[in-house]
Formats: structure tokens, sequence, C-alpha cells
């Protein structure tokens, strides 16, 4: 019997729950396919799946994305074959492991110019900023957006997508020493937060106007501040908690602002399909080859140290992507 090496909680908490244990690894189903994983992805959901803030079965394996090799595959797969480069991030929980069991339907094919590390960053991030930019909302030449967390994972990579489309980019960060690398990729203006008041802010660089769309990852530290930047007609798409769940919106508040929108999407909805899964992923993968999309590991860590990497990203002094290493 072959053996894995995988990340368990028994219950919900800090990062201390956090537990590296050996587990068996069970027979290949038909549409199985066995990954030896080269890099894993660390996400900010996987935090609030740790903490109990999206609660799961318990106990449970951590983490959504990861990238590798394939060593084995079910009687029933097709298109895959033993020794190709793959990654995922639809599988469910349980990508915080060295050797993991994926249906072949979760799976991408990675490109021989993009790397494991690269594949395993960028994967959720990517298809992330993909949903927000082109499908929650198709994004115009000429828009000015409110991209917040514009230093971190997502935003880097949503930044810099939306430059490419032609968008006038306000990011926000939470310190001083991001804003350089906010700007170098592709935010036209930068607000720290912790500085500036952010609705003055936006207003002032709209001609008082506002925005017509918001990206707020943050969640409760900021969901004032994303509605007040909005003009008539604005979306607010709140698509993350990194200071904790947004308070309940009052529906006649909206009306109140200029006839609002709000969302709250989760880019899985977005790829529920094998055949939109390949699609955003092969676009995604190809704008990083053009050279678009730079994807910036800003932190790397052994799986045995992933309680450190769940206490740095949760510090929200990283930048770019957090990966672990088998």
């Amino acid at each position: 019997m072959s053996f894995a090496r995988a990340v368990r909680i028994e219950q919900t908490g800090g990062p201390e729950v956090l537990n590296l244990v050996e587990l068996a690894i069970p027979p290949l189903g038909p549409h199985d396919v066995l990954i030896r994983q080269v890099a894993i992805g660390v996400n900010y959901i996987d935090t609030y799946h740790r903490s109990g803030l999206y609660p799961v079965a318990l106990p449970s394996g951590l983490g959504i994305e990861g990238a590798g090799v394939v060593e084995a595959i079910g009687s029933a797969v097709t298109g895959l074959e033993v020794g190709q480069r793959v990654a995922h991030c639809t599988a469910g929980l349980g990508a915080y492991a060295d050797r993991l069991v994926v249906n072949d339907a979760q799976l991408v094919p990675v490109p021989d110019a993009i790397s494991s590390e690269v594949a395993a960053a960028v994967l959720v991030k990517g298809l992330t900023a993909q949903m927000l930019l082109r499908r929650v909302r198709t994004l115009q030449s000429g828009e000015t957006i409110l991209l917040h967390a514009a230093a971190g994972g997502v935003g880097l990579i949503a930044a810099q997508w939306a430059k490419h489309l032609g968008a006038i980019v306000i990011g926000v960060v939470g310190s001083e020493n991001k804003v350089t690398i906010a700007k170098a990729n592709g935010c036209d203006h930068v607000i720290v937060s912790s500085q500036e008041d952010i609705a003055a802010r936006v207003r002032d660089l709209t001609g008082g106007e506002g925005v017509p769309v918001v990206y707020d990852s943050v969640g409760r530290d900021t969901l004032e501040a994303s509605l007040d930047s909005l003009a008539p007609l604005g979306l607010l798409v709140s698509f993350g908690n990194a200071s904790g769940p947004p308070p309940p919106i009052d529906l006649g508040d909206l009306m109140r602002r200029g006839s609002l929108f709000v969302t709250r999407p989760t880019f899985a909805t977005y790829v529920r399909t094998r055949e939109l899964l390949h699609a955003t992923s092969a676009k995604l993968f190809d704008l990083i080859e053009q050279g678009v999309i730079n994807v910036s590991i800003g932190q790397q860590f052994s799986l045995v140290n992933v309680r450190d990497a769940h206490w740095a990203i949760e510090s929200r002094t990283t930048q770019g992507a957090t990966i672990l290493i088998p």
C-alpha cells in the first residue's frame, strides 16, 4: 500500500490545528488520477476552512490547488498519461499533500513554458481574476475600477489583466511598502488604506463621479468605503473576507446610494464543467505565456512548515502568491 503525507485538521482554530500526517492512498477508480505534487497553492479561503468561517466536515484535509506530475491513471481515463504535468483547483479539500488522487475531469494540462510552481500559484487566483473581469461583469476599455488588496495574490493578477484590457486601475493596499509593487503590476493610482479615506480619494480621482465597479476581497473593514466609492448604478463585487465577513446590507441603502448592485461570486461556479475549466485555464496560461500576466511568488514554505504559511498569509503582510513545496 502506498502512502501520502498530508495536512489534516481535527478541529477548527488557528494555524496550530494544522498537522502533517501519513495517509494511505486509496485504490484508483476508473476516472481517478494519482498525482505527485510539485507545488501547492495557499489561498485565503484555506484559512476560512481552517478557522471554521466556512464550515467543513471534520476531520478534513485542507487546500484546493496544486500542480504536479501524473503517476498513475484509472482504467477509464483518457487524454492524460503517466508523466504528464497537470494542475487542479476544483477537486475539493485536500491539496496540502505530496501525493493526491484527483478525478480526471478536474485536471488541466500545464504547458511546457509554465512551471509547476507558477501553475500552483496562479490557477485559483487567475481564474478568480478572469471571473471578476470577464464573467461577473465584462470590463470595458477606458473604465475606472477600484481594486482592494491590489498587492495580494488575486490583486496583482487582476490589476495586470485589467490594465491589459485598457482599464484605469485604482488599487488599495494596506501599507506604504506595497505601493511600489501595486504600481509595477498595473495600478495607475494606489491608495494606502491606513493613511487615506478610500472613498474620498476615489471621488477625487474620478471628478466626484465614483467608479462603475469595485472588487472587494477584504470584507468587513472596507464594505462602507466600497459602497461609497461607487457611481450610480455601480456594482460591488464582494469576493473575500480578509478582515472578517462583511456585515449585512440594507437593500434600501442600495437604493439611496444610487440604485447600486451587489454580488458575491465564487470562481467554482464559473468553472463548474470540464469544458469551462479547460477553456478558462487555457486562456489564463496563454496570457502568462504572452507576458501579459507576470506571476509573483512572494513566499514559499515547505509543507512541514504549513503553519508558518498560514500565520504569514493572515498577517496581511505577504506580497503576491504563497506556495507550499512538498
